[in-house]
């Protein structure tokens, strides 16, 4: 297979696993979209859904968030863990978008990167989920498969994005960033992988992925 043979079965095993593609994060609007991507750092979307519900009956919008102290947030998403750090996130971002932004998410990606606590990948996920303009978030899962699947050398995630952006068409990022980290979770997780199961590694992966694959199986 060529490396655009590769990229057009991957596309199409996606879209037919995946011809709807449920959001993981629960969310109602940009900010609670925002505020739940922040949170999920160093988190799993199962835990940072079961916490939002408590944060949002007291706060859904910046105006109530900012009423709330740094300590009254950070005892809500303790579970989520980094509460401390993320706390203080939440609570500097509204102020800043009360203050500069009217308390609407400005859709930017620079304006968005310089809010508290807020990096690269939240700032990608917003504007791609919220706005619907295309972006490439690449989260464990994206650097795992693109890397598995010989899209990328693996190196760090920046590399990663800009493969992935350089590989897939800007019209399906948005889509492709939601499949295929679907895909990495019920497909080819990092812990307990069968690759038997892993069509698309199976098919076009990495041939030292595949061989170191089959070596530590074969040792069991």
């Amino acid at each position: 297979m060529t490396k655009q043979e590769k990229v057009k079965f991957t596309i199409q095993t996606l879209q037919k696993l995946y011809p709807e593609i449920p959001i993981p994060l629960d969310h109602t609007d940009p900010y609670t979209l925002l505020i739940s991507v922040l949170l999920s750092a160093q988190s799993t979307d199962v835990r940072v859904n079961q916490i939002t519900p408590l944060l949002f009956e007291r706060a859904n919008n910046p105006y109530d968030m900012v009423k709330l102290t740094v300590e009254e947030i950070k005892e809500i998403i303790r579970p989520v863990g980094l509460s401390p750090m993320k706390s203080k996130g939440i609570h500097g971002l509204s102020h800043i978008l009360i203050d500069k932004y009217n308390g609407e998410v400005p859709v930017d990606m620079e304006a968005l990167e310089s809010l508290p606590a807020v990096g690269h990948k939240t700032a990608s996920v917003v504007i791609s989920q919220a706005f619907g303009i295309p972006a490439f978030p690449v989260d464990t899962h994206i650097h795992r498969l693109m890397y598995r699947w010989g899209f990328t050398n693996g190196k760090n995630v920046v590399q990663t994005e800009k493969d992935a952006k350089r590989l897939f068409p800007k019209e399906l990022w948005n889509d492709l960033h939601l499949q295929i980290i679907w895909y990495g979770r019920e497909y080819s997780p990092a812990r307990g992988w069968n690759l038997d199961n892993d069509i698309i590694t199976k098919t076009i992966g990495r041939k030292t992925v595949i061989n170191e694959y089959y070596k530590k199986t074969s040792k069991k």
